[in-house]
């Protein structure tokens, strides 16, 4: 889908349904980005807070693009801030603090995802949001929240993914393989941003009051990577003589690796009858799930791959699913980028470029599907402070000469 785009005319006539929610975010990197990003999508009014002249960090990642003006613009900014307004606004500066201060009361959400404590030395923490604007959500997202032993403690996705136990889980002997399936801290924790968002609106729908939300990164990976503890809880341990009894693996193909899950007895005996074995039925070895992981090697895996390494992945997902075991093929980024799925769900969104590379840039679209409210139009990534001057004379009415004094003296960009 390219920018601007828009499907299903019959929907697009409901609107979208957090048209007229306004969001005054001081952001950066990924989680509270793609949390706004989100509700952008879903109609929301984003107006997201950079620093003048640095902007989000997110925009020195690699790689990266260059903006109009010759500025970086990183993966992770390109990612993340769709369909928002930059203001370029500095909160150190006692001026710029209280620029931000006069715009939160014409906003329903004022969120910030930077370490806990900061905006509160700021002097912009949920107290001060809350005497400028009572009916305001307030949302912090941090590494660990505003009551953690770790509380000063920096945070990335890898940090807290790590914390959760789920690398030891993986990989218990040897360093731990990290980063192993992108930002799954930080996009899981805009998740239960969002979530916390909207019940708080809802309360304030039915109480009139606003409330602090807060979410810590931590917490959002230990819920992610339940089976960690709750499996422990239960007795899993790493011993081969207590195997959980899954077939969780890749399985070679004649064009690469088809990857199946298999959890049942049942599962198990339609997969045997698939790839011509029979015998396993009567195999005592295979009486249930607790003797597949001593086998996998010496006999599953032989016996899977002398049957689906003469078949393309395509046709061996396909006679998996038609068999009732759940399967699919270990794709590429290319493989993606043409999946017909992907394509019909919108779910790659073109950006073009600004610095004349020849490819567009691809950001993953809204994976929430409404019947009553239409795809996109998608915006472009806002350049740093592209909207400082139209938000600040809407909001705040301030003319062109405080502007330029503003600008003059390094407030806002």
């Amino acid at each position: 889908m390219k920018l601007g785009d828009i499907g299903n005319e019959q929907a697009a006539g409901y609107g979208k349904p957090l048209e007229g929610i306004r969001i005054l975010a001081a952001e950066q990197m990924q989680a509270l980005p793609y949390a706004t990003q989100l509700l952008a999508r879903l109609g929301a009014d984003v107006v997201k807070v950079e620093h003048p002249t640095m902007g989000d960090s997110g925009r020195g990642s690699s790689p990266f693009m260059l903006d109009p003006d010759g500025r970086k613009v990183g993966a992770t900014y390109l990612r993340n801030n769709f369909n928002k307004r930059s203001v370029g606004i500095d909160l150190k500066a006692p001026e710029g603090k209280e620029l931000f201060l006069e715009l939160v009361p014409h906003f329903d959400v004022v969120a910030e995802n930077f370490k806990a404590g900061t905006l509160e030395r700021l002097g912009l923490g949920y107290e001060v949001i809350a005497e400028r604007h009572p009916g305001a959500i307030h949302v912090s997202l941090s590494g660990f929240g505003n009551d953690s032993p770790y509380r000063d403690w920096s945070a990335y996705a890898s940090i807290v993914e790590a914390m959760s136990g789920i690398y030891a889980y993986k990989n218990p002997v040897g360093p731990p393989t990290t980063i192993p399936v992108g930002a799954l801290g930080d996009i899981s924790s805009a998740l239960f941003a969002v979530i916390g968002i909207m019940a708080a609106l809802r309360h304030r729908d039915r109480t009139g009051e606003g409330q602090h939300v807060d979410i810590a990164m931590l917490d959002a990976m230990v819920a992610m990577t339940d089976l960690v503890t709750n499996l422990w809880s239960l007795g899993a341990r790493p011993d081969p003589d207590k195997p959980l009894g899954i077939i969780c693996e890749g399985f070679a193909c004649s064009d690469g690796y088809v990857v199946s899950q298999i959890v049942r007895e049942h599962q198990f005996a339609k997969l045997a009858d698939l790839i011509g074995k029979p015998e396993w039925h009567e195999d005592p070895r295979f009486a249930d799930r607790y003797g597949w992981e001593a086998a996998l090697e010496s006999d599953i895996r032989p016996a899977v791959e002398a049957w689906s390494s003469s078949r393309t992945r395509a046709e061996v997902a396909a006679e998996l699913n038609a068999a009732g075991i759940a399967s699919g093929p270990s794709q590429t980024a290319p493989e993606v980028i043409a999946d017909p799925h992907v394509a019909l769900h919108n779910m790659l969104v073109e950006m073009p470029r600004s610095d004349g590379g020849p490819d567009p840039v691809l950001v993953p679209g809204n994976p929430v599907k409404l019947s009553k409210m239409a795809e996109g139009p998608e915006t472009r990534v806002p350049w740093l402070g592209e909207h400082t001057d139209e938000v600040l004379g809407a909001e705040l009415g301030l003319d062109a000469d405080r502007l330029a004094a503003l600008r003059e003296s390094g407030v806002i960009g």
